[in-house]
């Protein structure tokens, strides 16, 4: 038991002979200790807000540019005599194409139709010989 209390009595001696020390490093401490906590609490209030936006990238953004990618590549892949549905839900066969516009052939009687470049929808896959058979 003395020899805790000796223990403990040059730890005070030691912590009163450097007290004036310990103040000025600890008043730096604190300051830098400060600064720490508020950078570390901004920075722990936008978190949630920089994880709904990743989400939200993921979730919404990408997959919307992927489509939208695919939808003008397969827009300036059209060609002659290819058949389409356009987004009123028409399909036709492409007779002619100039730069935004596109004339269609379509039904039994072979009408013409005149539809813009962004108006359809999908290319189908049927070949033209198997499209007279069908519409007959």
């Amino acid at each position: 038991m003395e020899f805790t209390y000796k223990l403990l009595g040059f730890a005070f001696a030691a912590a009163e002979d450097g007290a004036a020390d310990v103040a000025v490093d600890t008043a730096e401490t604190a300051t830098e200790m400060g600064l720490m906590q508020t950078i570390l609490s901004g920075v722990g209030m936008f978190f949630p807000l920089i994880i709904m936006f990743v989400l939200m990238y993921f979730l919404m953004i990408r997959p919307e540019k992927k489509r939208k990618k695919k939808e003008q590549e397969m827009l300036a892949a059209l060609k002659r005599g290819d058949r389409i549905c356009t987004i009123g839900g028409i399909y036709g066969t492409i007779a002619d194409i100039k730069d935004d516009t596109i004339t269609l052939t379509v039904g039994r009687d072979n009408m013409s139709m005149v539809v813009t470049r962004w108006a359809i929808r999908s290319v189908e896959d049927v070949t033209i010989e198997n499209e007279s058979a069908a519409l007959n």
